[in-house]
């Protein structure tokens, strides 16, 4: 079906764009992901940061938990807390009929221990016998969901992972944003000025691209503290290099075009016709590019936070959630495999996208 006569560019780019099947797909499911990430740890039921000692490296499942294998290994553990032991345990209804006996008499207040497990509900005292040595207490069981499972340290791995696309997704527009900032700017001003300005400006390009990027974030890292910041900066500092090439290809091109020439001749000074003319003209290969380096920002900075030089605890991100994995993958390979899926997923459909871009800004495109 063919597009309607004289519509405007940015339309007809729209317009084939929403008939792109795999472009549309792509763009619902980044949709769907970062509502997840800015939603879905406030539906979770689990804080990111939140701990469950006595659930450690649980297998994904939608069964509830603490369940016949883990009840008891708490209530051992609370119990010692509390200077007792579990003499009986029996669960009817949701509700926990535990005796605990000593042989001192127990401290009523050490049952603070129960609630804050975070497994169990406030106990009641039901009996004391033996002089206080013997004490029956009835608590409520909470039934806990891990979809994703736990990690080494009892932590849900779904709240964990969805915080840690907020700071993947960040790094990823953030430092996109600087590499167009900067690149846009840079390529069309050496495009535009040419001769030895534009030699020049090449060369420092040149300069940048030898130096090794891993070498240069250690660099970083020595005389900065690892942080988000720090990578932001890392990652800015050398991805503007390939959108400056961009821009300056296209800027060589447009600066023979007749609109060019006609402002030119009419007196306008160069930053003008830059900013009216010559940018506007490079949106198109520059959208598609940007599309592009998204993805590949977010696999460095999951690559740098492979080796230790990303992002630091407290904070997270998919590639320190996949470093994790990666140490645990024999005993919990479920700690890799979730993290990894929403990065392959997230990487996928923005390559996605970007091929729909590229199909729909083609001037070329059939009609």
């Amino acid at each position: 079906m063919s597009l309607p006569p004289r519509l405007p560019p940015t339309r007809r780019a729209l317009l084939r764009l929403s008939r792109h099947r795999g472009a549309t797909a792509a763009f619902a499911v980044l949709v769907l992901l970062t509502l997840a990430c800015l939603v879905g740890p406030f539906l979770t039921g689990h804080a990111p940061e939140r701990t469950y000692p006595d659930l450690r490296q649980l297998p994904p499942g939608f069964a509830a938990q603490p369940d016949a294998d883990h009840l008891r290994p708490a209530l051992d553990r609370l119990a010692f807390r509390i200077r007792a032991a579990v003499a009986q345990a029996e669960t009817a209804d949701g509700v926990l009929r535990l005796v605990l006996a000593s042989e001192a008499p127990i401290d009523a207040r050490g049952l603070v221990y129960l609630p804050r497990s975070d497994l169990f509900g406030e106990p009641r005292i039901v009996a004391r016998d033996d002089e206080g040595r013997r004490l029956t207490v009835a608590v409520p069981v909470r039934r806990l969901h891990f979809l994703l499972g736990t990690d080494v340290h009892g932590r849900d791995l779904l709240s964990r992972s969805l915080v840690a696309g907020r700071v993947s997704l960040l790094i990823g527009l953030t430092a996109t944003l600087v590499a167009l900032g900067v690149g846009i700017v840079y390529g069309a001003v050496a495009g535009f000025a040419g001769g030895a300005v534009d030699a020049a400006m090449m060369r420092v390009v040149d300069i940048l691209y030898a130096l090794p990027f891993v070498f240069f974030v250690i660099v970083l890292v020595v005389f900065f503290r690892a942080s988000l910041v720090l990578i932001l900066i890392a990652i800015g500092a050398v991805e503007w290099l390939d959108m400056a090439r961009i821009v300056r290809a296209q800027t060589l091109a447009l600066r023979r075009r007749d609109f060019v020439r006609a402002a030119e001749a009419l007196g306008l000074s160069a930053a003008t016709i830059l900013r009216r003319h010559i940018v506007p003209n490079t949106l198109g290969p520059v959208t598609v590019a940007a599309t592009l380096l998204v993805p590949r920002v977010i696999l460095l900075e999951s690559f740098l936070s492979f080796l230790g030089l990303g992002v630091q605890e407290p904070a997270t991100s998919w590639g320190v959630l996949i470093a994790e994995g990666a140490r645990s993958l024999e005993s919990a390979p479920h700690m890799l495999a979730g993290p990894a899926a929403f990065l392959v997923a997230t990487l996928v459909a923005l390559n996605r996208l970007g091929d729909g871009l590229a199909d729909a800004l083609d001037p070329r495109a059939d009609a």
